[in-house]
């Protein structure tokens, strides 16, 4: 490629697994530093040293559902080499475990990965970058605000902030998606109908596949002051394994796995705030097997009743 002052390079990269969200640093005894603060990789040929106000304006276009999410920035060096691997640990970090509800899981939940493109322009001796992210969302803006007016309304139905213990809001929320969403099978293997997999399916249509059950109980849960992870992985069902989405929920300083899918559509409390030995049906993706998960979510030993 020739150079020059205005010369002119273009790339165009697609990237079609699904997202999930990395380790999250929080916030250290530095009085400067915000409430969530990202470490970014430094073995890069660039880095955000404002990393993490980039991150939040991501994040806040993926809540907006923003079709592209565009991120500027000027070099005094060729990036080009670098370029994908910084939109996936900004995207990684945006995707990140935050103390909200429609953020973290829930967020990654609703895409299934992403497309961008960048252009660089050089001009004396900088290099002048334009990088457009382009989310695959399985839910729009307007389709997200039924979601939240559905949350506050059955929230204030139950009355899960007005409850004294983690366990009742569980109880609550895990009972109420039991008996009021069924499981979708019409749309079961349908691979270009992601909308089965949201808490739109689930709280608005009242009809979901089990990540649409996870989705709902995390943003239900965490909305209520429980915390909670979505977790995906194979479940052995009849006989042979499938992908499979549950969720771990916090009850009295520990973590308890809770598959309301199954429970929903068995009709018993069999996995509710189970432990890991008693959910041996279920087989975690690595990530949530790693230490440094373990230690941030500890699994109880005992199952909580």
């Amino acid at each position: 490629m020739k150079t020059g002052r205005h010369n002119k390079c273009y790339l165009k990269i697609m990237l079609f697994s699904a997202v999930v969200a990395a380790a999250l640093m929080l916030t250290s005894s530095v009085d400067s530093l915000p409430k969530y603060h990202y470490e970014v990789r430094r073995d890069l040929s660039v880095y955000f040293t404002n990393a993490d106000s980039v991150v939040e304006k991501v994040r806040e276009s993926i809540k907006r559902r923003s079709k592209n999410v565009i991120i500027t920035y000027t070099s005094h060096s060729d990036n080009m080499a670098d370029i994908g691997a910084l939109v996936r640990e900004v995207m990684q970090f945006a995707l990140a475990e935050t103390d909200r509800a429609d953020e973290g899981d829930y967020l990654a939940c609703n895409m299934g990965g992403y497309s961008f493109e960048y252009s660089c322009e050089k001009n004396g001796g900088d290099y002048s970058y334009e990088i457009t992210v382009t989310p695959d969302y399985y839910t729009d803006y307007e389709q997200e605000q039924q979601v939240t007016e559905r949350i506050n309304a059955v929230t204030a139905q139950l009355g899960l902030k007005e409850m004294d213990s983690s366990y009742e809001k569980i109880r609550a929320v895990h009972d109420y998606l039991c008996e009021n969403v069924s499981y979708d099978y019409i749309h079961k293997k349908n691979p270009h109908y992601h909308l089965k997999s949201t808490a739109y399916a689930a709280l608005v249509n009242g009809q979901a596949v089990c990540q649409g059950y996870a989705a709902a109980a995390y943003r239900m849960l965490k909305n209520a002051g429980v915390d909670c992870r979505v977790i995906t992985g194979m479940a052995e069902i009849g006989g042979s394994e499938e992908y499979h989405a549950w969720n771990i929920a916090e009850a009295d300083g520990r973590y308890y796995c809770l598959d309301i899918t199954w429970d929903s559509q068995l009709g018993t409390d069999r996995f509710f705030l189970v432990s890991a030995r008693d959910f041996g049906d279920h087989r975690p993706d690595e990530k949530f097997c790693t230490e440094s998960f373990l230690n941030a979510y500890p699994l109880s030993e005992e199952s909580y009743y």
